[in-house]
């Protein structure tokens, strides 16, 4: 059986086109994962390709297409999707955008997996090598990840990522952010792996400096605190995603630091009370956030920042005054995005209520791209307004301000403000708002 597993191209990170010339990013877990996954008894011969690195060889021999969707890639995916059924393949699609709207993804393929694939993608694979594939596949409630194999990530060129030294200990998150994909999706409950088989993958791999990519390590503390303890014995540098609670817990916050924790990224989306109560994000303080710098930095962590704009409290002056105070609180990393109401969340559905989303051509829906009237402010301001925060946090004096009270080495913090500092020039070559100028009225600013 030849198996050919595709993560479709997005507009950021792609072969030909892109902003980047070359991939900025760490190596996936999702397709190296589910290669991982196939019963070896199927003796199937299998490939990779990530279109962020790769062109996908259109006439490429295959008895099986799987793809991996999120809502910036579904156009794409489906694109590829009716390609290879024309020539006979069948479709698998999976992944995010699938399992946050079924009905959307199923006429494009011949099965679809909803939901985490541990248990169902093996199961497709049986049924398809029996000749009874089924069009749908749902997750178990009862999912386990333990005892898994290890990832196969000797299936991805190393040397095209930054690195393919990046792991996973948990899944999911407790929280309820209304613009987050991850409780509509999968729900509220975490999923962890035991930390005894998170050791040993990163033993194997022989890792010294590693990425979780877990949306919130932190997400069951005793979880955490057993993982960081289990860590510091292997005496690495690890980079991860949290949220802004781990400053209240000293003894986890100074266990990470233990532990290796060198870098964290995240969310916190406002310096607007209201903005973040609406959201249901309330438990970020904006008035906390300079002193969570100041203790992350005094642990030797780095933060990488990342704001939203365009909730129903921002207005036009948002952008400058959330820059200024990336700037002046030396966040190491601002980042900023226009907040996308991805199909199936909260958010999504109360702007639709509302009348307010403007487009469901998903290739849009990719964090930078408004798609969506704005409360306060218009279309283009809003686009608009997002270049601006990136030029103002980026600009020179801005780096140097920033990066003088950051903890990561002098290489690391010049190279990646350096980085960003290109993509900030670069914004309005690749996002702009033309698709909709002349077509919709943006709505006037209410401010």
């Amino acid at each position: 059986m030849r198996i050919v597993l595709i993560s479709p191209k997005g507009p950021l990170y792609r072969h030909r086109g892109g902003i980047f010339k070359r991939s900025l990013r760490y190596a996936p877990l999702t397709l190296t994962t589910l290669a991982s996954l196939i019963p070896e008894d199927l003796r199937a011969d299998v490939r990779l390709i990530d279109e962020g690195i790769h062109d996908v060889d259109l006439d490429v021999a295959a008895d099986l297409i799987g793809m991996t969707v999120i809502t910036g890639t579904a156009v794409r995916a489906y694109e590829l999707g009716a390609h290879f059924r024309r020539r006979g393949i069948p479709v698998v699609l999976g992944g995010p955008h699938v399992t946050l709207i079924p009905g959307d993804a199923q006429p494009h393929a011949d099965s679809i997996v909803v939901g985490y694939a541990e248990e169902a993608w093996p199961e497709l694979l049986r049924d398809f090598a029996s000749g009874r594939l089924r069009p749908r596949y749902d997750q178990r409630q009862d999912l386990s990840l333990a005892k898994l194999p290890f990832p196969r990530r000797e299936l991805l060129p190393r040397g095209r990522f930054l690195t393919n030294d990046v792991f996973e200990a948990t899944r999911g998150c407790v929280h309820s952010c209304d613009f987050c994909v991850v409780p509509s999706a999968w729900g509220r409950k975490p999923y962890q792996k035991p930390v005894e088989d998170v050791v040993a993958d990163i033993r194997q791999k022989g890792a010294r400096r590693l990425i979780f990519v877990d949306l919130n390590l932190i997400a069951d503390p005793p979880y955490a605190a057993r993982l960081f303890e289990a860590l510091i014995p292997l005496r690495v540098q690890w980079y991860g995603l949290t949220t802004t609670l781990l400053v209240d817990d000293p003894s986890l916050m100074m266990l990470a630091a233990k532990s290796g924790c060198r870098g964290l990224l995240m969310g916190l989306e406002s310096i607007s009370r209201d903005n973040l109560k609406e959201s249901k994000k309330g438990f970020n303080s904006p008035e906390t956030y300079l002193g969570m710098v100041e203790t992350l930095h005094r642990h030797g962590i780095a933060l990488q920042g990342c704001f939203v704009f365009g909730l129903d409290h921002d207005t036009p002056a948002t952008f400058l005054e959330t820059a200024r105070f990336a700037v002046e609180a030396r966040i190491d990393l601002p980042r900023f995005a226009v907040v996308t109401p991805f199909p199936g969340t909260a958010l999504y559905e109360r702007l639709d209520r509302e009348g307010r989303i403007l487009t469901r051509n998903w290739e849009l829906y990719d964090g930078q791209h408004v798609v969506f009237r704005p409360a306060r402010m218009t279309v283009e301001e809003l686009q608009s307004g997002i270049e601006t925060a990136w030029r103002f946090a980026y600009r020179p004096s801005s780096i140097l301000r920033r990066i003088a009270a950051s903890p990561s080495p002098l290489m690391v913090r010049v190279g990646a403000n350096l980085a960003y500092r290109f993509y900030a020039r670069n914004l309005h070559r690749f996002y702009n708002c033309d698709w909709i100028l002349g077509r919709v009225r943006p709505a006037r600013s209410a401010a």
